[in-house]
């Protein structure tokens, strides 16, 4: 098959994710397992888990994973007003991932970093922009309470979206203090852990949606 058109992404092309199976029969059946058992209920709702995985994708980018995730979610029943609410507490965190990284460009300025490059008490820190960037931090920190508060959505529900999106940026200081804040919600760790597995699989699902790309690229003439 070959997509010699300009257009690199379109919905269409999802269809070629199971020409895979052909070419690599094992890890295609294993990671439809694998994302089957993320995505199936448990500890967590398949709609809670469905907008977990909106989140994500939304930080791994990929539109193929938008896509089918904002279709699962809707038929799990979760509204226009819940995937944006999803949508807005990844925004948060992949904005408080570079704004938590920032107690580490502030060590390194002032000659203080050592060998260990994240400890808990370097985050206390991060309230030293308010005095060298202030609008911009109150800004931001307003944008971070709004997006994390309760509303339709529980805080229980943003704080277990926060945890996985904390995941997939790889900020430590937010698994820490998502984490923290999702166990004073009353979230178990099974939950955790579930919301996790989800962030796990959107991260691998991602790089296999990509795939179709990389078979139109191949074809590509």
């Amino acid at each position: 098959m070959s997509h010699s058109t300009d257009t690199l992404y379109k919905k269409s092309y999802f269809s070629r994710i199971g020409e895979l199976r052909e070419y690599a029969p094992e890890a295609f059946k294993s990671f439809f397992s694998f994302n089957e058992q993320a995505l199936a209920e448990g500890a967590l709702t398949v709609k809670v888990k469905e907008l977990i995985a909106v989140a994500v994708a939304h930080i791994t980018g990929c539109p193929y994973c938008i896509d089918l995730h904002v279709g699962n979610a809707k038929e799990q029943e979760a509204s226009k007003e819940e995937i944006a609410e999803a949508v807005f507490v990844s925004a948060a965190l992949k904005a408080g991932a570079a704004a938590a990284h920032g107690v580490n460009a502030l060590n390194a300025y002032d000659g203080e970093s050592s060998d260990e490059l994240y400890r808990t008490s370097y985050f206390q820190r991060l309230k030293e922009f308010g005095a060298l960037q202030g609008d911009a931090f109150r800004a931001f920190a307003d944008f971070d309470k709004q997006a994390l508060k309760a509303n339709i959505l529980t805080e229980k529900e943003k704080e277990l979206i926060a945890v996985a999106a904390a995941h997939t940026t790889g900020c430590a200081y937010c698994i820490d203090l998502h984490t923290k804040n999702a166990k004073k919600t009353g979230a178990s760790v099974n939950e955790v852990a579930e919301a996790i597995f989800v962030a796990v699989a959107l991260q691998a699902g991602s790089a296999f949606a990509h795939s179709v790309n990389a078979l139109n690229a191949y074809d590509r003439k």
